[in-house]
């Protein structure tokens, strides 16, 4: 079962073709500046992630380090995800996240689960919310 929204953040994406070694599919690396709101802090995030084409044609994306940067202090995140290419020529992930921080502001983030949405449109630009689950 999913929370109440703690966060939505949008994001300027850049992308690159990088080896997948895998059914002679695509692979893509994309880096993601941007911010938003995290548990009601103004928040700035950076983030680069990995995703390979599958068999089916979805994509399966890994994000090894993530840092949220806020006044009140940082966290760094991981998370991974399964995405589809939408219609318009953006995609759509679905996933999880887990974040640690030594900010105590920002300490409801340790030890708990978060579902995620992504969505990026062509030109690059995303939005990504979480969800705690419960």
């Amino acid at each position: 079962m999913l929370g109440e929204k703690v966060g939505s953040m949008n994001f300027k994406e850049t992308s690159k073709a990088i080896p997948s070694g895998k059914y002679g599919l695509p692979a893509m690396e994309t880096s993601t500046v941007g911010g938003g709101k995290l548990l009601g802090h103004d928040v700035m995030a950076q983030a680069t992630f990995s995703a390979t084409m599958r068999p089916d044609g979805s994509w399966l994306g890994d994000c090894p380090a993530g840092i949220i940067f806020c006044a009140e202090g940082v966290a760094t995140y991981i998370c991974n995800g399964v995405g589809n290419m939408t219609e318009a020529g953006g995609v759509s992930f679905r996933g999880g996240a887990s974040f640690e921080t030594t900010s105590e502001a920002l300490s409801e983030l340790n030890g708990k689960y978060y579902m995620f949405t992504y969505e990026s449109d062509p030109e690059g630009n995303a939005e990504w919310n979480l969800y705690p689950c419960k």
